[in-house]
């Protein structure tokens, strides 16, 4: 295995490195959109960078922070927060927790075999939410990219300090509830203790409230009029300059990573000149700590609200990597193992949790930039890795001084180039089932909560795609009498000569497809067709390779309503699945005994015509 992973090793160390310099700026600005700082970012580039190369099944993917995972992880992030008296430091250990649990139930995933089964997640569901992580980034850098942060308006910071005053009371009085004090009946306690708040904490409490309601896509709309108010024209113009650097060098070569491009003249140009920008926040320099406070200081009740936001995560990480793997794919003309890939992943997820960083998956654009600059094995992914860890430990004090507006126009880039275009374009001539499950998933992915939005997509292409199973299956199912077979489009021997009166008799019905909850309800109303005259009646299930459970007790109903008529109901091409499962509640042989199941229908037809009497 060494000797693979090493071959070709002056390819690998050139993909490697390309792909590590153009992870660089994504990775420093996904960690500050996520809320937890630049080194976040970069810590999570590192280390899920090295651990999913280095295990899973994808020899050329480039792994690390990307725009989906950053989306999700903000939202789990800006909500454990608030949860925490919107301290960062109190809440990164319940943070980080949960991303380790993401991480674990990816591992499960790959463990499990369900690798597979992610292709099957509807295309207009990932259409939806793709473009919605889109719209969210460009609409939450709105602010950073016209310079204004809620923490700096101390007009607005004064607007909550009642409510401030209003949440720190209302604390003292939990506190003392907990306490066993009598509140109604001794104020004495409480009036000591809220004269002991100070005009800091409130200010602290304001700025919590002022960030939280300026946070979202909401919080930024509504602070829009403010930001416009005290634009900084030097932080737009510097994100503006990036931005333009960006598309604009892609024309001269492709060869250069135009957005390291962008953050080394920008931010170059603006420290050389002095420029009073607002900087990143500080990247703490030598290798990242283990964060051991998520084990610590665990407590059940702080994730458990959170657990079906982290196996969200796990599953946008397996959908996110694996695309990425068909790419590489497609691109080296191998085949990667999707169950190791996801083990590799979670792997790599659980360690950049235990070390500060945000989750992520497989990058599309990383990973292609690797294959074309020479990268054939997980060494090159392992190498991209290590050169960011070499850049954190030797210029993490110059990486702090990049402009904040830099990764604000970075992030504008990746938000344009992150929307599904090609969905977006199909929406005319797509059906309109789907593009309501595209509208629906991207609204409220937007402007409600990503996680749900995914949820809910996901129940309503099920119901859609039931309903037009269903459709298609009643379309398809007729009940006929046999003199009018050909109705179901049927080739009919010649020597079966059945008098007319028996043929009146003798009706067919034939299933199209699986018998199950979607169609239940209209396969029963096809069995009221069958007439009180009929005697015998042929059930066609040679096109039924499927029964479940509503399925079964809608044919058990059907056949003892027909055999209260006296009609005597037959199997023709009874499929392998439906037939055990009618024999474990006993419909065979109670219902249908063993005699009048008939491997084809010529048999069924001859056993007809030997033993229904002609009336004559």
């Amino acid at each position: 295995m060494s000797k693979n992973i090493f071959s070709n090793f002056r390819g690998n160390l050139f993909g490697g490195i390309t792909a590590g310099i153009v992870a660089l700026p994504l990775a420093l600005a996904f960690g500050v959109q996520s809320g937890l700082g630049p080194d976040a970012g970069l810590y999570g580039a590192i280390f899920i960078g090295f651990f999913a190369s280095l295990f899973g099944g994808t020899n050329t993917q480039i792994s690390g922070p990307t725009a989906p995972m950053t989306a999700v992880s903000m939202v789990v992030i800006a909500g454990i927060i608030a949860t925490h008296n919107g301290s960062v430091e109190e809440a990164l250990p319940y943070i980080l927790l949960v991303f380790l649990l993401a991480g674990l139930m990816q591992i499960l995933l790959g463990i499990t075999g369900v690798g597979k089964y992610i292709k099957y997640i509807p295309y207009p569901v990932v259409s939806g939410f793709m473009t919605a992580i889109g719209v969210i980034i460009l609409v939450t850098q709105i602010l950073p990219i016209m310079g204004y942060y809620t923490q700096d308006d101390n007009e607005y910071i004064n607007t909550f300090k009642p409510q401030a005053e209003e949440v720190l009371l209302d604390k003292i009085l939990k506190d003392e509830a907990g306490e066993g004090i009598l509140v109604l009946e001794d104020f004495k306690e409480t009036i000591t203790r809220a004269g002991n708040i100070t005009e800091t904490e409130i200010s602290k409490e304001a700025t919590t409230l002022a960030k939280s309601e300026t946070s979202g896509v909401y919080g930024a709309i509504k602070a829009l009029p403010r930001a416009i108010m005290n634009i900084s024209w030097l932080e737009f113009i510097l994100a503006s300059l990036t931005i333009f650097i960006i598309y604009g060098f892609k024309k001269i070569t492709t060869k250069i990573p135009s957005t390291l491009v962008a953050l080394l003249v920008v931010s170059g140009g603006a420290y050389f000149l002095k420029l009073d920008y607002r900087p990143i926040d500080q990247i703490p320099g030598g290798f990242p700590i283990p964060n051991l406070g998520m084990f610590t200081e665990f407590e059940f009740g702080q994730i458990s609200p959170y657990i079906f936001t982290a196996l969200t995560l796990a599953f946008l990480g397996a959908i996110d990597s694996l695309l990425t793997s068909v790419v590489a794919d497609n691109m080296t003309k191998t085949k990667h193992n999707p169950n190791q890939e996801l083990m590799g992943q979670g792997i790599g997820n659980s360690v950049a949790a235990i070390f500060g960083g945000i989750p992520g998956a497989g990058a599309t654009i990383r990973t292609v930039v690797n294959i074309n600059s020479g990268g054939t094995t997980k060494l090159s992914g392992m190498i991209a890795a290590l050169l960011l860890l070499v850049i954190l430990l030797a210029l993490g004090p110059v990486a702090s001084q990049i402009p904040a507006a830099v990764l604000a126009g970075i992030l504008i880039t990746v938000g344009i180039g992150v929307m599904d275009y090609r969905g977006l374009k199909a929406i005319p001539k797509m059906q309109k089932a789907e593009v309501t499950i595209m509208i629906v998933v991207l609204l409220l992915s937007v402007f409600w909560n990503l996680v749900y939005a995914v949820g809910i997509g996901l129940v309503l292409a099920s119901i859609i795609f039931m309903k037009k199973i269903g459709d298609l299956t009643a379309g398809q199912s007729k009940v006929v009498p046999l003199k009018n077979a050909e109705e179901l489009s049927m080739a009919w021997k010649d020597e079966m000569n059945f008098p007319e009166r028996l043929k009146e008799e003798v009706f067919i019905k034939r299933l199209e497809g699986p018998l199950f909850f979607g169609y239940t309800s209209d396969f029963q109303k096809l069995a009221m067709e069958i007439p009180d005259t009929a005697t015998h009646v042929i059930i066609r299930m040679g096109k039924s390779p499927y029964i479940d459970q509503s399925g079964l007790y809608a044919m058990e109903e059907v056949l003892m309503n027909i055999s209260k008529k006296g009609i005597i109901p037959m199997f023709e091409d009874l499929q392998a699945q439906p037939r055990v499962m009618m024999e474990k509640i006993d419909i065979i042989p109670d219902l249908v005994p063993k005699e009048l199941i008939f491997s084809n229908f010529e048999e069924a037809v001859k056993y007809a015509r030997d033993n229904i009497k002609d009336v004559v």
